[in-house]
């Protein structure tokens, strides 16, 4: 992954965006997008300390790359979209809503935007070009599966305080099997989808 591949996917582009979100799978919880625009000295400092697909990096490497993004001047914005918003429109259209409103909220206004996987945004008023795993080949997709990791992260850690019978901390609402069994004991909460699958 280079700055100058991105360049050439974003040919003629002079402000290139990339949009990503987590937590498509989890049975609770929001789901969280990111847009983030990269400089290419951005991209340097960032690839110094491992830039990369969010999902292949720790909770700790994750945590260092967010807060170096938002010490250096990363422009960046991100949206939720709660478990109520994902049971009345579906988790593929609360994704692609909050992908449009973090890019529709960026300090500036990108020439392109570029979506991880081989979904346009419906109603973007921006060209767009899809990437399928491109959180792993486009440095702004990346920081921006990054940021959105980070953030979902943090929101599931918090309600973990609220409701401690889940242990959202541990498997972050992720089907793992303690979370299945805890649901099994306990019930779904107001924040578990209720239209997805529980056991």
């Amino acid at each position: 992954m280079t700055y100058e591949e991105t360049e050439r996917k974003g040919k003629n582009y002079l402000v290139t965006a990339g949009t990503d979100e987590a937590g498509r799978g989890p049975l609770a919880g929001p789901v969280v997008a990111a847009a983030v625009i990269l400089t290419q000295s951005h991209f340097e400092i960032l690839l110094s300390l491992g830039l990369r697909d969010s999902k292949k990096l720790s909770p700790k490497k994750r945590e260092i790359i967010f807060e170096k993004m938002c010490s250096i001047g990363v422009p960046w914005r991100a949206q939720a979209a709660s478990p109520r918003v994902i049971d009345k429109i579906n988790i593929l259209n609360a994704s692609l809503w909050c992908m449009k409103r973090s890019v529709e909220r960026l300090p500036l206004r990108p020439q392109l935007v570029m979506v991880d996987g081989n979904r346009s945004i419906p109603g973007l008023a921006i060209p767009q070009r899809t990437i399928i795993g491109g959180d792993d080949t486009v440095p702004a997709i990346a920081a921006a599966s990054v940021a959105a990791k980070v953030l979902r992260d943090r929101v599931m850690t918090v309600l973990d305080r609220i409701y401690p019978e889940y242990q959202f901390s541990k498997h972050k609402g992720y089907p793992t099997a303690l979370h299945k069994s805890l649901i099994a004991e306990f019930g779904a909460s107001c924040i578990h989808r209720m239209t997805f699958k529980m056991d």
